[in-house]
């Protein structure tokens, strides 16, 4: 293996940028790295020969194409490759959350997604949302909720993304607890300094809990290897390391707590919900413990 070099930030993005187009598309050309970077031809041909003098084996010139391809043995030492990473480019591009040159991408294959609700969060809850976590200040909020708008003093350390929707978790002076927030419902918020509270103490937080998930056994057996290959499982089983906070999230959204749904819709099971659900309860009494001797 060809062991990467410390090199000087910008020619390593330039090196890595070659390994992405090898990569991902098998082609690449001094006209990519003048057009990606604004560099001139000379500098292009200079970055190509001395990324052949590192990794020599891992490109070939092809005179028919007239282009570099990605050779046979290659290696990538630059690039970190991430198909993850990659697919959720394609899915930023296609919601419009990036723009085609905040890739690599010179040409974005067909893509569509599901269309989702907007739920709108406005630039300016985000930034002063981010500036008080990192600063430990206070926010007085006004909120939304099925029942009634309030206004409420919150102590905001933490964001959370269920899947569908952004949460912000902080201490509400109210409540005297630790809570959830939807972004969404946050209406208006204005910073009231630092405020007296403790991350460090919310529980459901800062504890985690297992979450056993296994192919519904009502499958047959040919399904059920299906959904075990799907998910990654072994011996017909993953476990799931999550925050005790996030935990009820995860359930609901995957209906793990439903047992009326057909196998073929529900496809896994959590099969330590009993065990779960006693670690949410527990966190919750002893997060209620500890406001209650802070008083």
């Amino acid at each position: 293996m060809v062991e990467r070099e410390a090199r000087p930030w910008g020619q390593a993005k330039r090196f890595e940028f070659m390994e992405w187009r090898l990569f991902w598309t098998d082609r690449l050309n001094r006209k990519d790295l003048e057009l990606e970077f604004g560099i001139s031809t000379p500098q292009a041909s200079i970055d190509l020969r001395n990324y052949q003098e590192v990794a020599p084996n891992n490109l070939a010139y092809d005179s028919t194409l007239k282009s570099y391809v990605r050779a046979e043995k290659f290696e990538p030492v630059f690039l970190r490759v991430s198909a993850d990473r990659l697919l959720l480019q394609l899915r930023a591009l296609r919601t419009g959350a990036i723009e085609l040159a905040d890739t690599w991408f010179s040409d974005m294959p067909e893509v569509d997604v599901l269309p989702k609700l907007s739920r709108s969060v406005s630039d300016d809850l985000v930034r002063k949302i981010l500036i008080a976590i990192n600063r430990r200040r206070g926010l007085i909020i006004t909120y939304m909720s099925l029942q009634k708008n309030s206004e409420r003093i919150i102590g905001p350390h933490a964001l959370a993304y269920d899947g569908h929707r952004w949460h912000l978790r902080a201490w509400c002076f109210e409540k005297k607890d630790f809570r959830d927030f939807l972004l969404t419902r946050i209406t208006n918020a204005v910073e009231v300094g630092r405020e007296d509270f403790h991350p460090v103490d919310d529980i459901e937080w800062s504890r985690f809990t297992n979450l056993k998930l296994c192919a519904d056994p009502r499958l047959d057996e040919h399904q059920r290897k299906t959904i075990e290959h799907d998910f990654g499982m072994t011996n017909g089983c993953v476990e799931i390391k999550i925050r005790i906070a996030l935990a009820f999230y995860f359930i609901k959204r995957h209906n793990l707590d439903i047992e009326s749904l057909p196998p073929e819709r529900q496809q896994f099971v959590l099969k330590n919900l009993k065990e779960v659900m006693d670690d949410i309860l527990k966190a919750r009494e002893d997060a209620k413990k500890l406001s209650q001797s802070a008083e």
